[in-house]
């Protein structure tokens, strides 16, 4: 197979809107999200991530691509001294995490609804503590690997953000991404896989949290592949 080079869209990303949102969600939209997103103005963005949260946290967790946050929600349900921040430019999913934040009623999350490259680009080095990259559209088709967020550039900036023993979280259902992700992921030597036995990477962290997106891969019969990585 073959690139086909007339294809140029760089975004690692597809639709911004799917089904038009009920009301509740709108207004969630409306209301609490101008308080939750972060401003991607530079000058907004300190160099300390604990600062953009109003309470203090001993750390900053990111996840990019929370989809519909309900892995996101419940990791800051259950660390409410960790600030966590999710990238997400779907607005449905937004709507959907500013749901569980409403009914968990958390106020340790920030968002950005946008391009997460725009706001990791503003980030200082040795930022985070962890960063989630949890089943990220495969992007199958040859012609579109271009738009794929796990390749080399973009894990030496996962690298530089993550502090010294910080610790990259990746799980895919598609095994030729998960193929072509532990490749790049081990060629770079900031990152140190965790893996110590075959098998290892088919087992879900003890504090996993459980994805829609998971979820169906399992009632499909797709298994999971779960990739956890440290900056050394």
């Amino acid at each position: 197979m073959t690139t086909d080079d007339t294809d140029t869209d760089q975004r690692w990303y597809g639709r911004r809107l799917g089904k038009p949102l009920r009301a509740t969600r709108r207004r969630l939209l409306d209301e609490m999200l101008p308080d939750l997103r972060i401003d991607p103005d530079p000058a907004q963005i300190p160099t300390n991530l604990k600062a953009l949260f109003a309470n203090p946290v001993r750390e900053v967790w990111l996840e990019i691509g929370f989809g519909g946050g309900e892995h996101l929600a419940e990791q800051a349900e259950r660390h409410p001294d960790i600030g966590f921040i999710g990238c997400e430019p779907f607005i449905n999913g937004v709507a959907s995490l500013l749901k569980h934040i409403d009914e968990k009623a958390l106020t340790n999350i920030r968002v950005y609804d946008d391009d997460v490259r725009h706001l990791l680009n503003l980030m200082a080095d040795d930022s985070l503590d962890r960063l989630f990259i949890l089943f990220p559209d495969p992007w199958p088709k040859t012609r579109h690997h271009r738009r794929r967020i796990v390749k080399p550039e973009t894990i030496v900036e996962f690298a530089r953000l993550l502090k010294r023993g910080g610790e990259l979280r990746y799980a895919s259902d598609h095994q030729g991404y998960v193929t072509w992700s532990l490749k790049y992921l081990l060629a770079n030597p900031d990152l140190k896989w965790r893996a110590c036995r075959p098998g290892d990477w088919q087992i879900p962290p003890e504090d996993w949290v459980e994805t829609r997106y998971e979820q169906k891969a399992k009632a499909k019969g797709d298994a999971a592949a779960y990739l956890r990585f440290d900056k050394i």
